[in-house]
């Protein structure tokens, strides 16, 4: 799947099913490798950039001395810009893991999205991820239910895309996952079963339950506070029930 690389910022437009038109401009980034074991992407990581503004984000991951990158970014104002080759490993993720994926750099696409994370996230971002997850999910089959945040796979130490990302616009368009429940409808609050479906669903089951808990939160329920509650057990069962993680080979 590799593909030749144009010149420094010139636009790179994608020949690829449901791409709607997307020409990232490449700027490539030297921290990148050889995705191990021959593995191939089947989960897409989202991030946010936590940075002033794109350019900062660009200088920082393209540089050898910081030792982290991306396949994508996408600016505020909708530009987006390419990295990494989708064929290569990207530096993004770093320890967690998904499922029974632990390298989840040589599982994944990595794109960082330019915003601080203390404010709502642009209109022409927005319509440039929209714009650029169809073909990327298309080009490798993944399943919209292994779109997931940093914060998925690494919640005891990772917040983002935070809780002012919009995963249910995502969802609408089938680029991402979203519960079928009642607010108020679910079990009694149960810790030991909550564990099990979040594991199920993808959850690491080494983590505390807390920082499951906020993960979950953060994504699907950003404004609740408070203990575990019935509508934190419906939405993990909704979503183990529908969307159960393919866990790979341990350690893929």
């Amino acid at each position: 799947m590799a593909t030749a690389s144009p010149a420094t910022g010139t636009p790179r437009r994608s020949a690829l099913p449901n791409a709607r038109d997307v020409t990232p401009l490449w700027r490539p980034s030297p921290n990148c490798g050889a995705r191990r074991g021959g593995a191939r992407p089947d989960m897409v990581v989202l991030h946010f950039t936590a940075m002033t503004d794109a350019a900062s984000a660009l200088d920082r991951l393209c540089d050898p001395a910081a030792g982290v990158s991306a396949h994508y970014l996408i600016a505020r104002d909708g530009r987006v810009f390419q990295l990494v080759d989708e064929a290569g490993r990207a530096w993004h993720a770093g320890a967690g893991c998904w499922g029974g994926v632990e390298d989840v750099n040589s599982r994944s696409i990595g794109i960082e999205l330019d915003n601080p994370g203390d404010r709502p996230f642009s209109a022409p971002l927005m319509a440039a991820l929209e714009a650029l997850l169809p073909g990327i999910l298309a080009r490798w089959s993944i399943r919209p239910e292994r779109v997931i945040g940093h914060s998925d796979m690494a919640p005891d130490r990772k917040w983002d895309p935070g809780p002012r990302f919009d995963w249910r616009r995502l969802a609408r368009q089938g680029l991402a996952v979203w519960p079928e429940v009642q607010a108020s409808a679910g079990p009694a609050p149960d810790e030991t079963a909550f564990r099990t479906a979040a594991t199920a669903f993808g959850y690491g089951a080494g983590w505390e339950t807390g920082h499951v808990l906020d993960a979950l939160r953060q994504r699907f329920r950003p404004w609740a506070t408070g203990p575990l509650a019935a509508a934190d057990m419906a939405v993990i069962a909704d979503l183990a029930r529908r969307f159960p993680v393919d866990p790979g080979p341990a350690g893929a």
